[in-house]
């Protein structure tokens, strides 16, 4: 919960580099949060059966939109991408397997173009 919570004091910091931890626990309690505010909707009949969202979950899901971009586009500095790149996700299903296969690398070793180590800097 720690990383989710780092991930959101830099709510819209598009600067820096953020490690595969910072970046991946983000998105697990992100879809953790989601999927309960998704079955508080179905539980108190704020769920939409046309639009297939809730009320909750709509809510948080728009909410989380920036720091979702902002964490994404750390990732990609922290491995020497520019965070243009995450527009690659636009591209049905292979823009999502390239992002997934980037977010699942290591980081650059040292300072890079986008700043220092994360894994070298004390927290």
């Amino acid at each position: 919960m720690n990383w989710f919570m780092t991930a959101l004091r830099k709510y819209a910091v598009f600067t820096g580099r953020s490690r595969r931890s910072e970046y991946w626990y983000f998105a697990l309690f992100y879809f953790l949060i989601l999927l309960a505010l998704s079955l508080v909707d179905v539980f108190a009949g704020t769920m939409s059966a046309d639009a297939e969202i809730g009320l909750f979950s709509g809510i948080f899901g728009l909410a989380m939109v920036i720091p979702s971009i902002a964490v994404g586009v750390r990732r990609l500095h922290d491995i020497g991408k520019s965070g243009w790149w995450v527009l690659i996700g636009l591209i049905p299903l292979v823009g999502a397997i390239i992002l997934i296969v980037w977010a699942c690398r290591d980081g650059q070793p040292g300072a890079n173009a986008y700043g220092p180590n994360p894994k070298e800097t004390p927290a």
